[in-house]
Parts: structure tokens; sequence; C-alpha cells
């Protein structure tokens, strides 16, 4: 395998060609942990924010009593302008 160095082309060492195998190889594994986890990136920026989730599962009902009531508390100290 050649490189340049000083504008010549020359011999790469057994050393510097199992560096650049290892680089690759490091590279190639963290493309496909990318690319295999891609599915969570585009999720997450799809899904409506968390407070907006929050507030849907209160009005739908679905908070267990004593928490219903600590989010009215706040909804009540802090009303819509």
């Amino acid at each position: 395998m050649l490189k340049t160095e000083n504008g010549q082309l020359v011999e790469m060492t057994q050393e510097e060609i199992n560096a650049l195998q290892l680089a690759d190889a490091k590279l190639a594994a963290e493309v496909a942990k990318l690319s295999a986890t891609k599915y969570q990136r585009d999720r997450a920026a799809s899904y409506p924010a968390i407070g907006d989730q929050l507030d849907a599962l209160f009005h739908a009902g679905v908070f267990p009593a004593d928490m219903a009531a600590i989010l009215q508390a706040v909804k009540d100290k802090y009303p819509k302008g």
C-alpha cells in the first residue's frame, strides 16, 4: 500500500496499514450503530413535546387522583392569559 510523503509515493509500513484498518473498522462500527438507531432520532424529532403529551394525558383523565390534583393546582395558580 502506498502513501504520499513529501510529494513522493512511498510504501506504508505494516503498522501504518494496521492503524488504518483499525480506524476503518471503528468508523464502520460507528456508522452501523448510527444506522441501527436512526429510528430513535427520527421518532424523537417527530413526537410532540413531552409537556404537550403530559397535558393531553391530564385532560384525558389518566393520571391518579393525587397527581391530577397537583397538576390542577398549578393550572389554577397560573391560568391561561
